[in-house]
């Protein structure tokens, strides 16, 4: 049934207005549907081609989206209001597997001391930094002639796609894949074209329908792909690379777990005229390090950096200097790579205790595992009742079978076992037998 908020205005921005003040006020919750064209301009008395444009404007502005038969429909996600409006209520007592977050504990300690004074006009991105990530990304086969810093891991994509594209521009996405992507594409506009995922990485098939669409750039997760822990292997690699080779389709490529993946990787950079190869400092050394470093052919990079220097001006110098000290101290390399190895063996503990009870599961990589369900709803009630709690795969998915994320950072060895028994009865449904 549609939504009992009452929309107001005359004029589409003013619909549009009203629209957003109900999101945000939570009068208009996720998934509510929004009257009908026609409808809605009956009850305000304007010409539906008003009402049209104020839906336009809406899906333009990421918070609405058209959901076929049924209508427009408020986003799970808006991008006009600054918080999740379907985040997971988890109930009292319930250990929450939800988040994505890396464990706090396998952090290293940062503390901050003063560098030197960086005025207007000094170099965007430090020397130290330049010189350290462009040694490490040729060792990991990425060209790195031409570097900018972003702030994160999204702000690079944000940049690279804004340099590039335009809305109506359709983008290859993972599916299921981040949520923040998709909401990102549809706050600029653009149209994601979902490509199918498997252990391997993005599937050849499915990129080579999505280019045959006309998609104007493609976004991979290299490793530790959100929600599935997929890795693009060697092989795999060589497919993609055989797709994009030498095309004028933007390729953007997000290694945002680098340090502690627990998987090498196969990169695609420098395929295609137009590329991106972004470099998160997140996920191994704190969400708080709002740092990315970002590789890419010359125009793309220049874009971007010109983009930066006319909002923020540039990634604080404080960040950069606090990044390179971390990288190059040798005890926080311990740190990180006992982090990584203890991801690991959770990620594959839990992955070989789900098939001990004939239990399908994804995690070749990262911090999380996927785990395939008939019905979400149902899988997650069970994991409620059971004491666990995971993400919904609806957060991830565009038109894959639905799924839960197992978020396994902070699973210590004796949390395997019952957890693996939670999801597989949970898997199995209420009334199913686990023989």
């Amino acid at each position: 049934m549609p939504v009992q908020y009452r929309i107001s205005g005359g004029g589409a921005e003013a619909i549009a207005a009203s629209v957003e003040e109900g999101i945000a006020a939570g009068a208009l919750a996720p998934g509510a549907a929004l009257p009908a064209i026609r409808e809605l301009a009956q009850q305000l008395g304007v010409n539906p081609n008003t009402v049209a444009a104020a839906y336009r404007l809406l899906r333009d502005r990421g918070a609405v989206e058209s959901a076929g038969r049924r209508g427009t429909r408020v986003r799970d996600r808006p991008a006009t209001t600054p918080r999740s409006l379907r985040g997971l209520a988890v109930p009292p007592g319930v250990r929450d597997l939800s988040t994505g977050n890396p464990n706090p504990a396998l952090l290293p300690a940062i503390s901050v001391a003063p560098g030197p004074v960086v005025l207007y006009g000094d170099p965007p991105i430090t020397p130290a930094l330049a010189e350290l990530a462009a040694a490490e990304l040729a060792a990991d086969g990425v060209p790195a002639d031409h570097l900018a810093a972003t702030s994160g891991a999204l702000d690079g994509i944000e940049r690279v796609l804004a340099a590039h594209l335009r809305p109506g521009d359709r983008v290859a996405v993972e599916d299921p894949g981040w949520p923040n992507l998709i909401d990102l594409l549809a706050a600029l506009g653009l149209v994601p074209e979902p490509v199918g995922v498997d252990d391997d990485g993005p599937l050849p098939a499915d990129l080579a329908r999505a280019l045959g669409r006309g998609v104007r750039a493609v976004v991979v997760t290299s490793r530790a792909q959100n929600p599935t822990g997929a890795a693009v292997s060697a092989d795999r690699a060589d497919d993609l690379r055989a797709l994009l080779d030498g095309s004028d389709v933007l390729l953007i490529e997000d290694d945002h777990c680098a340090a502690i993946a627990g998987v090498p990787l196969h990169t695609l950079a420098g395929v295609s005229r137009h590329w991106a190869f972004i470099r998160s400092a997140a996920k191994a050394y704190g969400p708080d390090l709002r740092l990315a470093v970002l590789a890419g052919d010359q125009r793309t990079v220049e874009r971007v950096a010109g983009r930066l220097r006319l909002g923020p001006g540039w990634v604080s110098h404080l960040l950069q200097n606090l990044t390179v000290g971390l990288w190059r101290d040798p005890a926080v390399a311990r740190q990180v790579a006992e982090a990584e190895s203890a991801y690991g063996a959770a990620r594959a503990g839990l992955c070989a205790a789900l098939a001990a009870r004939d239990v399908v599961a994804h995690g070749r990589s990262g911090l999380n595992v996927w785990v395939p369900v008939p019905d979400e709803a149902v899988a997650m009630t069970a994991l409620f009742a059971a004491g666990w709690a995971a993400a919904p795969g609806a957060r991830f998915r565009i038109r894959c079978a639905p799924g839960l994320r197992v978020t396994i950072a902070e699973l210590a060895p004796a949390d395997i076992d019952p957890l693996a028994d939670a999801v597989a009865a949970a898997v199995r449904g209420p009334g199913r037998s686990s023989v």
